[in-house]
């Protein structure tokens, strides 16, 4: 009798080749940088991907994942908890509304998206109720009122210090560093390098933010060549998306 194939070695298989060729891609970016690639942490952004991805991607060797739509986010974390898979580090990497902030600060191990003082509040608040301290990241607005700005989020270079002021000041939250996107239109190496700039005079009087979260799929090299901690990668390593439910 033929021996059905099993769709969960076929999907390891997948995921293991592109993570090889990921990894390829980021030790030549470092090798060309002149840094070394045990600075650099891959989050595998794992949105519309099932949990047996999560897993599958755990057994490879991954530890940091990242979601983007909370209720996704907690379904997915306690499955993944219900499976047995733990000594992972969440992400969360979306836009977040003040009125998620308890649900994420349940969850999450960094909040990349820390956009406004009002957010940093509320995310202290949850956090402390939840009895858990969390790391937060600033968003940087890099398009600074461009057209395509809207939707995406994150604080004006201008606003960063009041952001970082806030976070530094609150009890349950830890300011680690920055993250942005690179805008559309705009070259990520320039991007990046407004970003590194930023970066280096934020931790001038913030000594603790050692994390910058830049570089996507797409413009992973010229995150790493302006000094990024940690790439946020979907379609590279877990291929194209499935349709959102």
């Amino acid at each position: 009798m033929q021996q059905m194939p099993d769709p969960a070695a076929g999907r390891r298989a997948v995921l293991a080749a592109q993570l090889e060729q990921l990894e390829a891609r980021v030790a030549t970016a470092c090798a060309a940088a002149g840094r070394d690639r045990a600075d650099i942490t891959i989050i595998a952004v794992t949105k519309t991907f099932p949990a047996t991805d999560v897993q599958l991607l755990c057994e490879l060797g991954l530890t940091d994942f990242g979601e983007n739509r909370d209720q996704e986010a907690a379904s997915k974390v306690a499955e993944c908890a219900g499976m047995g898979v733990t000594g992972l580090r969440w992400h969360f990497v979306g836009q977040l509304q003040t009125n998620k902030s308890r649900s994420v600060a349940g969850y999450a191990d960094v909040v990349h998206s820390v956009d406004r003082v009002r957010l940093v509040g509320a995310l202290d608040r949850a956090a402390g109720e939840h009895g858990r301290r969390l790391d937060c990241l600033v968003q940087i607005d890099l398009a600074e009122g461009r057209s395509d700005r809207a939707g995406r989020g994150g604080a004006l270079p201008a606003e960063a210090d009041q952001v970082c002021a806030a976070l530094a000041e609150a009890e349950q939250l830890r300011l680690a560093g920055v993250m942005a996107v690179a805008p559309q239109g705009v070259a990520a190496t320039d991007a990046f390098a407004r970003l590194a700039d930023l970066h280096g005079r934020l931790r001038s009087s913030y000594p603790s933010m050692t994390v910058v979260s830049a570089g996507m799929s797409g413009d992973l090299e010229a995150a790493i060549a302006h000094g990024a901690t940690h790439l946020r990668v979907g379609r590279a390593l877990l291929g194209s998306r499935p349709p959102l439910r």
